[in-house]
């Protein structure tokens, strides 16, 4: 018999991202009380976008800045509504968090041109957490709606001068077009992906360089992983059903394709 967490969660990794929250409330009420938690934490939900009112910065919002009904902003380190008992990282980790968010505003800006982007620590144990978030909104233009959300969670365990870091890494994006000529096309996803790296750190700065560095690459290879089997299968679909050659011109390729086959062959035969 099949699991039924399994279930729900092989169900919403096949529905539309922009619709999880719909989605997951409508599952919720279907499944037992004891699984709400499990799939509440499980299953990635669009980020939220949220204004620090006291540096005016836009930061986002998830269940990793969360505490109750508050959200703390990265760049305060204050909760949003106010929170006097909200859990805050540590020293040592604001000091890393702060930097990390200066350096990946600078990294969305160059890759992203535009959006939103956090970073978040906490401490687990006897390792600690950095959850990097990028969020990016289409403008609209040319009849085109769009949001690309990116979620890293690492843990770090510091060994010495070497640290290793296990990440894992959730990209949901959508796509709508529509259009009188074309109609309504909707392209929508989500891919989670998983990293594991050893890298020296020879003092605290070095792990928003280790960070960066597989951020950088783990997007590179999941952005060309989207491509392929969404845009790549799309194109094979549309091409399978019209053709962009006239048929008369097909009948001729095909024809001209039969002759060099015959004539290839009478000369294996000689």
């Amino acid at each position: 018999m099949s699991d039924p967490y399994d279930c729900a969660l092989d169900l919403m990794r096949r529905l539309p991202p922009q619709n999880v929250e719909e989605n997951l409330a409508k599952l919720l009420d279907l499944v037992s009380p004891e699984l709400a938690d499990d799939l509440l934490s499980a299953i990635d939900q669009p980020l939220k976008v949220k204004r620090c009112s006291k540096t005016g910065r836009d930061f986002l919002v998830c269940d990793y800045n969360r505490d109750g009904d508050s959200y703390r902003s990265p760049w305060s380190n204050e909760y949003e509504p106010e929170l006097l008992d909200g859990t805050v990282p540590s020293r040592t980790l604001r000091k890393l968090e702060v930097a990390a968010n200066e350096a990946f505003d600078t990294y969305r800006e160059m890759y992203y041109e535009g959006g939103v982007s956090s970073v978040y620590t906490f401490d687990i144990d006897d390792k600690f957490a950095v959850v990097v978030l990028i969020k990016k909104v289409g403008d609209g233009l040319k009849r085109m709606k769009g949001a690309w959300d990116s979620i890293h969670v690492f843990e770090v365990q510091e060994r010495g001068r070497n640290a290793h870091y296990k990440l894992t890494s959730t990209i949901m994006l959508y796509m709508l077009t529509s259009s009188q000529e074309l109609g309504t096309m909707n392209l929508s996803g989500s891919m989670t992906r998983q990293s594991e790296q050893d890298y020296p750190v020879d003092d605290p700065a070095a792990h928003i360089v280790n960070i960066g560095r597989m951020v950088e690459e783990m997007e590179l290879k999941m952005r060309n992983s989207l491509q392929e089997v969404y845009f790549g299968k799309t194109k094979d679909i549309v091409n399978d059903l019209r053709s962009l050659g006239s048929l008369e011109e097909t009948r001729r390729q095909a024809k001209i394709q039969q002759e060099l086959v015959g004539r290839l062959m009478e000369r294996n035969a000689r």
